[in-house]
């Protein structure tokens, strides 16, 4: 297999596995902080929007002093597992999961907080169960936000540089994904396999702004 293939189903790898965690974090956040009001709110969204802002080298930094092998929970996990993220694709889709997190969190608390309450009360009547009825009330009725941020996350997943390269580093066939291959090919002048990358990265975003733009019509057509 070409390293252009082993960097591009590495990448497929990482954003599906960030995109996954954001599904039950991300959105769980986004619906917790709908529905909840409580002291701090406010500072609590501004903190876990931080990433979407923050320089991506500062939040890698932030990364290795945590998960580093003298960090709070990297020590931790090496004494306990004898396992680190430093170097590892694991650590590259825990840097891409919290630099995406923002991308869902924010448009799932809007989708949620656009929910109409007196939905969710007359299921509360009928006796529909708290999960039941984010199953069959709240999500049905907040799936586009929702559906939105987890695609925007999973392309910037896909996208992700500076933090990845800073946890995860860059080892051909381990750790080195698309966004990090081009960097590494312009870095020592091969311009063709740059050309290459660019144009394979170019063309898996145009898929998945078009598998976006069929599934939302087909889904809004059969509501």
């Amino acid at each position: 297999m070409t390293p252009a293939w082993t960097a591009l189903l590495l990448s497929l790898k990482v954003a599906g596995c960030a995109t996954l965690i954001n599904l039950f974090f991300g959105v769980g956040t986004g619906f917790a902080l709908a529905r909840l009001r409580f002291p701090g709110r406010d500072l609590l969204a501004s903190v876990l929007t931080l990433p979407m802002v923050m320089p991506p080298t500062v939040l890698g930094y932030y990364l290795l002093v945590l998960l580093g092998r003298r960090g709070a929970i990297g020590a931790w996990l090496q004494d306990t597992f004898g396992f680190s993220f430093i170097f590892t694709w694991q650590g590259a889709v825990i840097a891409s999961a919290i630099a995406s997190f923002p991308l869902v969190f924010r448009p799932a608390r809007a989708a949620f907080e656009a929910v109409d309450s007196q939905l969710e009360q007359a299921a509360r009547v009928l006796g529909v169960s708290g999960i039941a009825m984010f199953l069959r009330v709240t999500l049905p009725l907040a799936w586009r936000g929702v559906l939105a941020g987890l695609l925007l996350a999973f392309a910037r997943a896909m996208g992700e540089f500076g933090a990845t390269l800073m946890v995860a580093g860059s080892i051909p066939g381990k750790t080195q994904t698309l966004s990090i291959a081009v960097y590494e090919a312009v870095q020592a002048g091969q311009d063709d396999t740059a050309n290459a990358l660019v144009v394979l990265t170019s063309m898996v975003c145009i898929a998945v702004l078009l598998i976006a733009g069929r599934l939302a019509p087909a889904r809004a057509g059969r509501e």
